[in-house]
């Protein structure tokens, strides 16, 4: 392995591990519940990236995941069916699922080269061809931005601390107080 595929491996495998972490312990209610104006929530975060995982570093690289997505069969995924999960769909089921679709992507990082090429189904035709290098790229943006959503959403839902917030010896109230300081000469 190339020391920049190793390098873009590390830190999609980085931002896996935050978005695992944000959802772990989380209760069965604050890992569904809608949590921004346009339903964000975390096991719909999870959800998203199963699909993603399973596109980029599966069918657009000729090598097909492992599992079947209810969703993606239907076409329901086009509806946002991805970013949710029914009352019949289990957390469980949803975590098995995204660990799988991981496992699956780093077989592909580790069986192709950077320069393999590529083909997203979805792109529209002239920009469709591309490789596991930029895939890998969209990867590890993708990943590590739903992750950050996920740390925020967790946050919200039941006041933990995000991955890089836990040991930083801040006095968090203290700290919000100022900036809310900082803030209130620019109310309306």
């Amino acid at each position: 392995m190339t020391a920049t595929k190793a390098d873009l491996h590390a830190k999609l495998n980085q931002s896996r591990a935050a978005l695992l972490g944000a959802v772990e312990g989380a209760s069965e209610y604050d890992l569904r519940r809608p949590m921004t104006p346009t339903g964000t929530n975390l096991l719909g975060l999870v959800k998203h990236l199963i699909g993603i995982e399973h596109v980029y570093l599966g069918d657009s690289l000729g090598r097909p995941a492992p599992d079947t997505l209810p969703w993606v069969e239907d076409g329901s995924v086009w509806d946002g069916a991805d970013m949710w999960v029914t009352a019949g769909e289990t957390s469980e089921e949803i975590l098995r699922l995204y660990r799988r679709a991981c496992a699956h992507g780093d077989e592909t990082i580790a069986v192709l080269e950077l320069d393999s090429p590529a083909s997203v189904p979805h792109w529209p035709e002239e920009g469709r061809v591309t490789t596991l290098g930029f895939l890998l790229i969209r990867m590890v943006a993708e990943t590590a931005q739903h992750a950050g959503h996920a740390e925020i959403i967790r946050e919200l839902a039941d006041g933990r601390a995000g991955s890089d917030t836990g040991e930083s010896g801040t006095d968090w109230p203290a700290y919000v107080a100022a900036i809310q300081a900082a803030a209130d000469p620019f109310r309306d």
